[in-house]
């Protein structure tokens, strides 16, 4: 039984989410019938390296702070969500700046350890800075930011002026790379799309209502049993809980607002909402019940993806 192959965790799971996320990023990349060549092959294993990456990544800080149990249920949900909504594979900006958002993430989650808490401030700022130059809205990071140093109950007043001081460390070296490279500073600033929409007719495709549907339909039945269990977690760790709840609560915000809508900025959704569903997996007693579960998700995308 599948919920019963990754209830341990184990290497050769992660093998496998990313031999099926190759197979649905192969897939991706048929749809747009692309013109191959030697240097757009290069750049798309790039981007798939980044990909295995963003899981490598997740899957290390899900771990590190307990986030879920020792399975591999949190693996299996990014890699099947990711496919679902195939669209995440076909920008390359979104799937680099969501590798920044999970980078933060990982120092975000860990400053309940009280460890290095300003060095890990600072690098969070600078990986959503970073983000946010790739995609405007990305952004609106910097209030999960904000909400760990609530959390953690990090008072000190230069704790909070350390993401000033790390956003302007980015703008300066942006701004010095574009003057090196000979860039206009103008034209460059043009290119960031701040404007919002909320016109989701461009979403009106069948394969992107499906994985939609599938989305939001597991996120609102696991985010109850998620919301009713923060209280049985111990104090140290319901923080780093409530993070991924902001982080997913941020994402469907991005979704609403993100000016130009097809698909992509989902990628945002599928971190935390691998780790809500997980959580929720985690909680099912009924054997038949979370095998039904993990099957729809298995077969869904590889449906969607031949409509």
């Amino acid at each position: 039984m599948i919920s019963k192959f990754f209830r341990r965790a184990s290497p050769i799971h992660f093998v496998i989410i990313t031999m099926v996320l190759f197979v649905g990023f192969m897939f991706a990349k048929w749809q747009v019938n692309p013109e191959i060549s030697f240097v757009y092959v290069l750049k798309q294993l790039a981007l798939f390296g980044v990909c295995v990456l963003s899981i490598f990544i997740f899957d290390f800080f899900t771990i590190k702070n307990k986030l879920t149990k020792k399975n591999s249920y949190n693996l299996l949900f990014y890699g099947l969500f990711m496919i679902l909504m195939f669209q995440t594979f076909l920008n390359t900006k979104l799937v680099i700046a969501n590798l920044f958002i999970l980078l933060a993430l990982r120092r975000l989650v860990s400053l309940r350890s009280q460890k290095d808490q300003k060095k890990k401030i600072l690098d969070a700022t600078i990986w959503i800075s970073l983000a946010t130059l790739l995609y405007f809205w990305s952004a609106l990071f910097f209030i999960v930011l904000f909400a760990a140093l609530l959390l953690f109950a990090i008072n000190d007043v230069k704790d909070w002026i350390i993401p000033i001081l790390g956003v302007a460390l980015v703008s300066m070296i942006s701004v010095s790379v574009l003057i090196i490279m000979k860039m206009d500073i103008s034209d460059y600033l043009e290119r960031f799309d701040i404007s919002q929409s909320f016109d989701f007719t461009p979403l009106n495709i069948r394969q992107i209502i499906i994985a939609a549907t599938i989305f939001f339909s597991y996120f609102i039945w696991s985010l109850f049993y998620y919301l009713q269990n923060l209280k049985n977690k111990s104090k140290s760790y319901r923080p780093s809980y409530v993070l991924i709840l902001f982080s997913a609560i941020i994402a469907v915000i991005i979704i609403i607002i993100a000016p130009e809508k097809t698909g992509a900025e989902f990628i945002f959704l599928i971190a935390p909402l691998a780790l809500i569903v997980t959580n929720y997996i985690e909680l099912v007693s009924e054997r038949w019940f979370r095998e039904i579960l993990i099957w729809i998700l298995i077969l869904a995308p590889f449906v969607n993806l031949v409509l």
